[in-house]
This record gives structure tokens, sequence and C-alpha cells, in this order.
């Protein structure tokens, strides 16, 4: 009997130490699906083999939604990385996610000071790591055509008219998706507020302080109608709401072309044929001064353990920042990724942007707060249904900014 009970202490005296040994595992939640996925998991294959920590990422296309249901059920993941900041400031205001004062290294030299007021949600405290981040003001063309850049509304109309006259279809335009259809057309209108009326009065509108149904915003919304009314958009208006954004097809690039030129941020470095595009910047349509709209993925720490919190120092750190770029398609804010990271003159272009010292606006959509945000890509679908309901569709935006405005809940105003 001794020497049986000597075996059962030693066996569960190892079993103890077997599961003490078992390699911790860190849930992360994130937006990307597809390529933009296989890459993250190359950034994240790195810290484990570095870390020795396990990692299980969730990809999904409608991160918010599959987030606060966990929240809700008290399962959240580890890490979520999320696409707009507005979303995780809701977050931070309900008391789900940890700061970051204790747990990233502080690295301030490393990062321009605006992308560090992003991270800190305009509170003074860091909740997040920009992981990768996407200039906006762009516009593609194949790099076998040239194109001379626009620089005026006119210059940007003229391009416009003349691939009409010739027969040809300007702009590449789709809008359709799982989770928030339309966003690509409120990329478009947040340009031309951006570029027309100026980032004093972007930022003012971001933060709902601006109304919709006149002045600037109502006149970006014509001016926006200009610009892919009368036949320029590939297919029709209508056709867009039929055609999903990512989209495998790229008629861009069809033999013949299907479109001259194409509205994306720079992510799509990572989804056109390798260097096959070229851009130029979305041009002055008579904003008294310079900028370029710009976005960006946040990771934010929401169950808090010692794994969770080595994998967000990664994140931040030069070695985690430059991983992503090394793979393609996604670009670092890091001042310490250098150029050389980059695989063209294309995206070596890009990431100067991000870094410099113009000024950059934050995606006015991403920093509305939820009901803004959904009512703004419903009212896209609209407009591009029926061109001719523009006031009924900007009025319904004002009511909701009207309300939004009102009970003051989710606001996020960051410089601009």
């Amino acid at each position: 009997m001794r020497i049986l009970m000597a075996i059962l202490l030693l066996s569960a005296s190892l079993a103890g130490c077997a599961v003490s040994t078992a390699p911790a595992r860190v849930i992360v939640l994130g937006p990307w699906t597809g390529p933009q996925e296989e890459r993250f998991e190359q950034v994240l294959a790195l810290f484990e083999d570095t870390r020795r920590i396990d990692v299980e990422y969730i990809g999904t296309t409608a991160p918010d939604q599959v987030l606060r249901a966990d929240v809700q059920k008290g399962t959240p993941p580890h890490v979520a990385v999320l696409p707009s900041p507005g979303d995780l400031a809701a977050y931070v205001g309900d008391g789900y996610v940890t700061p970051l004062g204790g747990v990233v290294a502080a690295r301030s030299d490393e990062y321009p000071r605006r992308w560090a007021d992003l991270e800190e949600l305009a509170s003074g405290e860091r909740y997040a790591v920009v992981v990768k981040a996407d200039l906006k003001s762009m516009v593609w063309h194949p790099a076998d055509v040239p194109v001379t850049p626009p620089t005026t509304k006119a210059e940007l109309l003229a391009l416009t008219a003349a691939e009409v006259a010739a027969g040809r279809t300007p702009w590449c335009l789709r809008v359709a998706a799982q989770t928030n259809a339309g966003w690509p057309g409120t990329d478009w209108v947040e340009d031309v507020v951006l570029h027309e009326a100026g980032p004093d009065v972007y930022r003012r509108w971001a933060a709902a302080e601006q109304p919709w149904n006149e002045g600037p915003v109502r006149q970006a919304w014509r001016t926006w109608g200009e610009l892919i009314g009368g036949g320029a958009v590939r297919g029709g208006l209508r056709a867009t709401l039929l055609t999903n954004y990512d989209d495998p097809s790229q008629p861009m690039f069809d033999t013949p072309r299907g479109c001259l030129l194409d509205h994306q941020a720079s992510y799509v470095t990572g989804v056109y044929p390798a260097g096959e595009a070229d851009f130029f910047p979305f041009p002055s349509l008579g904003a008294p001064e310079p900028a370029a709209e710009v976005s960006a993925d946040l990771a934010a720490l929401f169950r808090d353990t010692p794994e969770a919190r080595a994998l967000m120092d990664f994140l931040a750190s030069t070695e985690g920042q430059r991983a992503w770029p090394a793979a393609g398609g996604a670009y670092s804010v890091n001042r310490l990724v250098g150029p050389e990271v980059y695989g063209s003159d294309v995206e070596r272009r890009v990431a100067a942007e991000l870094v410099s010292e113009g000024r950059l606006c934050f995606d006015a959509s991403d920093l509305m707060p939820a009901p803004l945000r959904t009512a703004f890509h419903r009212a896209v679908l609209r407009y591009l249904d029926d061109p001719d309901d523009l006031q009924a569709v900007l009025d319904t935006l004002e009511g909701v900014r009207r309300q939004v405005s009102a009970e003051k809940a989710g606001l996020l105003d960051l410089p601009c």
C-alpha cells in the first residue's frame, strides 16, 4: 500500500509539473481575414518563436460585434485589435480596457506625437498600440499608364471628363461588404470634406460639431457626385452596391482596362498585383491648407495576464513593428522602422508620409460614435441608389448627429 501511495503521489506530482510547464496561450481577436490574416499570423509566429508563448488568432470582418458579445459574456480575448478608435474609446469608457502605462515600455521617441494622441484616445493615458496604419488620401492607377497628377478640383474633374469623353471609365468603385457596407464611399466623402473645406472643418465634423445637411459637408457630397456621376463609375452607381469592395477581380489591370482610377487606402498594396500600381495624392479641392487622411488598427489589452502583456509590448517594439511591413502590405508608424523594410518605392513613399511632419487627420467615420458611423454607411448606400435623394439622406444624418451631440456619448475629438 505504501508503494502504491508513493507511486500515486509521484504521478500526481509529475502531472502537476506538466500542467505548470505547459505553454501559456494568448487569444487575439482582430479584423483581418484572408491574405492579411496570413501576414499577421507571421507576426504572431515571430512572437511565439522568440517568447515561447502560444497565440491563438481569431479573425473576423465584424470585430466589434464579436468583441461586444464576448465582453458581455465575461469571456473577452486577451487582446483585441479594432479599426475604429471610436469603438475602442467606448470600451475604455466602460472600464473593459487595461491602461498600458505599466505594460508597454515607454517609446515616445519612436512614435510621432500625433500617433501617440491616437493611442491615448484623447485621454492622456495610453490604451492602445498602433499595429499598422494606412494612408487614405490616395488615388491609384496602373503603373504602366502615365497619369499627370491633378492638383486642383478643376484638374481632377477634367481628368474624369476626359476619360468619359474618350469612351473609357475613369473610376473603380465597390461598396458592398459582409459588414459595414458603404465604408469605401465614406472614405470618399471624408477626403472631399478634408480637401475642400480643410482640416479644421473636418475635425469639427468628425467630433459631431458640424452640420451634415448644409454648408461644407453638404457641398462635399455634391462634389463627390460631380466626380462619380455621368457614367464616370464602372457599371454605373447602382452596380457599386452589388460588388464587394474586396472582390479579387481587379478591373484596373484587365485587358481592356475596366477603369483607370481607384480611390483606396494603402492597404491595397497587399491586394493589387505586385509592382503594377502607382498613386498620386488626393488633390486639393480648395482647402486652405494641405492635409491627408489616415487610419489605424489599434490593439488593446482586455484580459490582463503576463503573457498578454508580453504580446502588447512586442507589438509596440521596433522588432514587432518591422515584422508585418517586412512581410508586405502593411505600414508602421514607428520611426525606427526604416525604409529598407519596404519592398518597393511605392511602399516607401506611403511609409514616409505616415511619419512625416505633414498634417494628418484620422478617418472621420472611425472616430464617430457607432450610431453616427452606421448611419453614415447607410447614407452612402442610399445616395448611390438614388443621388436625387441627397437632401433627405443628409437630413437623416443630421438628425442622428444632433442626438449623438446631445447625449455626448462616445464622442472622440482628436487633433488633426
